[in-house]
């Protein structure tokens, strides 16, 4: 567990959002996403006149969630410009990430930075236990940082809008297959509003705001590790979808035979690509992927094969993300990617393979590093992201 300095606990209640008008939850989101800047430069972006930024600047001044920060020369003889930024300390918000075995959580400041994090065991996957373990995190976050303003949860699910309300329509992941009301389940619990997003959803959008995705307007990133999932930003906006279904490429077909997947294919991504498809296409025991990656790196056949076969149909699918979006960058990240250090040449095959008229040289792909505490990131700036946007 990682734990902030005594400086950083805040007692103080969290801001007002609600009294926050539409216009200054969009320059909250600005500095968020871009980090400080000048009101000038503020106001080009977001097509505001000086006069309703002077307006909008002072009521976030006033509500002490933006601080004014230096005075900057200006780039004419006019006045100097004076710089805008987030007070990070202002509010704190919680974030999720649900396996199968452990349910991760994060608290971040206002500028959506780590400030705490905590792992723990999941005793079972029932929508019952994920409440409570939920809620248990999240209580002692709470009561850490005093101002928390909202929880963002992550999960392998389809989540979509029923009636005005978000529903978790299914988590083959969790083994739960009737649609759950998670975020009024949770509510009810804690007493914050929650979001709950598909996680590799959450992930996409925290990457294109604070990773490396975050000078591109467009990019896919792909979550590779029990399962595969994929998200794309077009145009700086995250394609959820109609029924928050966007990035499902698990069931392409890329041939070959592989390990039969929950739909009964053999030659699609699943058979191959995620960690439980290489440990049965390698011979090892479920959950004993680490042997199959030191089999495969002495030089076993088999292993080797199970890794070469995921390379392939993880470039084929990558390529068909490139073919569909033609997006600036495409980004590998989660904790199943060993294929990609025991089979590049496999990898660059499938993508060569699958390319349509594209040559691979314009492909930029990026491996940025990873831990499972991104997801929850992605979650909490998720509920960031909500908060700013109603």
């Amino acid at each position: 567990m990682v734990t902030s300095s005594p400086v950083d606990l805040v007692s103080a209640p969290p801001p007002q959002w609600s009294d926050l008008s539409a216009t200054g939850r969009r320059v909250l989101l600005d500095l968020l996403v871009h980090g400080p800047r000048s009101r000038i430069r503020i106001a080009e972006r977001l097509g505001l006149s000086r006069a309703s930024l002077t307006r909008v600047a002072r009521e976030l001044v006033d509500s002490g969630v933006v601080l004014q920060g230096d005075t900057l020369p200006s780039a004419t003889r006019g006045r100097p410009a004076e710089e805008l930024q987030l007070r990070p300390q202002a509010a704190h918000f919680i974030g999720v990430k649900i396996t199968a075995e452990r349910i991760y959580v994060v608290a971040t400041d206002l500028a959506a930075e780590v400030v705490d994090e905590i792992s723990a065991p999941l005793i079972s996957p029932d929508v019952e236990t994920v409440v409570d373990e939920i809620s248990a995190a999240a209580a002692s976050l709470i009561r850490r940082f005093g101002n928390v303003s909202a929880v963002g949860v992550g999960l392998a699910a389809d989540v979509l809008r029923r009636d005005g309300e978000a529903v978790v329509k299914a988590s083959p992941l969790l083994g739960w297959s009737e649609p759950i009301p998670l975020p009024r389940l949770l509510e009810e619990r804690i007493g914050l509003p929650i979001t709950v997003t598909n996680d590799v959803h959450a992930l996409t959008a925290a990457h294109h705001w604070f990773g490396s995705g975050v000078n591109h307007r467009s990019l896919v990133v792909y979550g590779v590790g029990a399962g595969i999932g994929s998200g794309a930003v077009i145009d700086d906006e995250l394609v959820e979808g109609a029924n928050g279904r966007s990035g499902r490429v698990g069931h392409t077909r890329v041939g070959g035979t592989g390990r039969v997947c929950a739909n009964g294919h053999t030659d699609c991504v699943h058979s191959f690509v995620s960690m439980p498809a290489i440990e049965l296409n390698a011979g090892v025991a479920p959950g004993e992927y680490p042997l199959a990656v030191a089999r495969a790196r002495a030089g076993g056949v088999r292993e080797a094969e199970a890794f070469s076969s995921a390379a392939y149909a993880l470039g084929a699918v990558v390529a068909e993300s490139v073919n569909l979006f033609d997006p600036e960058l495409v980004s590998l990240m989660g904790e199943g990617l060993d294929m990609l250090d025991l089979a590049p040449g496999a990898y660059r095959d499938g993508l060569v393979a699958h390319l349509e008229q594209v040559p691979i040289e314009s492909v930029r792909t990026e491996r940025p590093p990873f831990t499972f505490g991104l997801y929850a990131r992605g979650a909490s700036a998720t509920a960031i992201r909500d908060l700013l946007s109603e």
